[in-house]
């Protein structure tokens, strides 16, 4: 009886490669195909670990080309994975397309967990990460460009991103603008290789940093949140006006109010009984 077709996400290392899995490894040397990025990358990867699977190139250009033939393979009863250059696949890299397709044409997907470069820079930076957002990598240009930046802004939470060294001290700069020089910032680059290095500072002096020694290799951005917004008095008043005037009872449109804009129920209902 034939082995039923696989496919396998596998995540991959980040820098350094003894930080692949027995699982990962198991699951590589299973392959009858290999989907990645680089064929380059990846083929020091299999060699590291004794693997010789048919690699394809999955990239933004082939992805949809390349579908149909691991499709095709899967039917064929093979064992096919997908691989980044590193860390998880999909995530800020190609394969999301592929994955889907996959699910589509009713195949099972297992997915073998392994590094992150952007947990292992949030862990870094040392700020809040029981709460943050992954944002990627910025757009290049344009209106899209300038509404995640203010939405990054506004974002009360970590914030994670990706970036290329040639575009890093534009990014920086443009962050700087719409966030202000106070916010904390963390440069992450070469994580887990033997020239990793943390930077630590606020945006304005990591701007100055990245103009006085030229950016290398690949960098995530960890953006301490904004501090949360202090609503004035007259704003909670004003509501709580508004539901009096219905004939709600100060306690009720105190503890509406508070709910709505995320202040104290204590300081609502003191502002109620002034009204």
């Amino acid at each position: 009886m034939s082995e039923p077709a696989r496919f396998i996400v596998i995540a991959t290392p980040i820098g350094n490669l003894d930080d692949i899995s027995k699982r990962a490894i198991d699951a590589l040397t299973s392959c009858d195909v290999v989907a990645c990025e680089d064929t380059r990358r990846t083929s020091k990867l299999l060699s590291h670990i004794g693997a010789s699977p048919r690699l394809v190139v999955v990239n933004e250009h082939t992805e949809r080309e390349v579908t149909a033939n691991i499709l095709a393979a899967l039917a064929e009863g093979k064992t096919v994975g997908l691989v980044s250059d590193a860390g998880m696949p999909v995530v800020s890299d190609p394969g999301a397309w592929l994955v889907n397709q996959v699910i589509a044409s009713q195949y099972e997907v297992d997915v073998i967990p392994g590094p992150s470069a952007v947990l292992t820079a949030l862990v870094h930076s040392g700020f809040l990460s029981n709460r943050f957002v992954f944002e990627g990598f910025l757009p290049r240009k344009g209106s899209a460009r300038q509404s995640q930046l203010q939405q990054i802004a506004d974002e009360e939470r970590t914030i994670v991103l990706f970036e290329a060294p040639h575009r890093l001290v534009r990014s920086l700069k443009d962050l700087l603008d719409v966030c202000g020089e106070e916010r904390d910032v963390v440069l992450a680059r070469e994580l887990t290789k033997m020239h990793q290095e943390i930077w630590r500072g606020s945006l304005d002096d990591a701007v100055i940093h990245c103009e006085e020694k030229e950016p290398r290799g690949e960098y995530v951005i960890v953006l301490s949140g904004s501090l949360p917004k202090e609503i004035a008095d007259d704003v909670i008043i004003g509501e709580i006006k508004i539901l009096l005037a219905r004939g709600t009872s100060k306690k009720e449109a105190a503890a509406t109010v508070a709910k709505q804009l995320g202040v104290a129920k204590n300081r609502a209902y003191e502002l109620a009984l002034q009204c």
